[in-house]
């Protein structure tokens, strides 16, 4: 057997990771230490996101967030973290799940807040009526998965 991998299967190595975030300059500093493999787009996997996620110690995995009309789905890979939601904090580390229902209003995000990387899997659908709200800062994004821009909740335009 080749030791070579082809499609449709693949080393999640070879993908160049996606690094800090498009969120307005402010937003950004929490989030530098994360790198993002989006492994379903080269797998021609179109109906739902899946991502290999890399967060370094002190990384956040993005502002505190939910979504109107996706599902989120995250799956600890390696290391551990901490889920911060609006119920409080709580530690998951490798195996363990969590799970986002779309317009379910409960902000979320995770942070590593130990001295090694951490590793999981996020899952979502690519609902293009989606909207995300971000409770704790002046920001939303209607339709991200349309390219939309980060606005104000008042629905003025960030500008850099």
């Amino acid at each position: 057997m080749s030791s070579r991998v082809r499609a449709p299967a693949m080393d999640p190595d070879t993908l160049e990771p996606r690094t800090g975030s498009t969120y307005p300059k402010e937003f950004q500093q929490q989030v530098a230490g994360r790198k993002k493999r989006a492994l379903g787009d080269p797998l021609g996997i179109t109906r739902y996101g899946v991502n290999l996620v890399e967060l370094a110690p002190g990384a956040w995995s993005s502002q505190r967030h939910w979504h109107s009309a996706e599902d989120e789905f995250v799956y600890v890979v390696s290391g551990r973290v901490t889920l911060v939601t609006d119920d409080g904090p709580q530690a998951l580390s490798a195996g363990m799940v969590a799970g986002f229902p779309a317009g379910k209003a409960d902000g979320h995000h995770l942070i590593n807040e130990g001295k090694e990387p951490a590793v999981y899997l996020e899952i979502g659908d690519r609902s293009d009526a989606d909207a995300c709200v971000y409770p704790d800062i002046d920001m939303q994004l209607t339709s991200p998965n349309q390219g939309q821009e980060f606005q104000h909740k008042d629905g003025r335009p960030y500008r850099d």
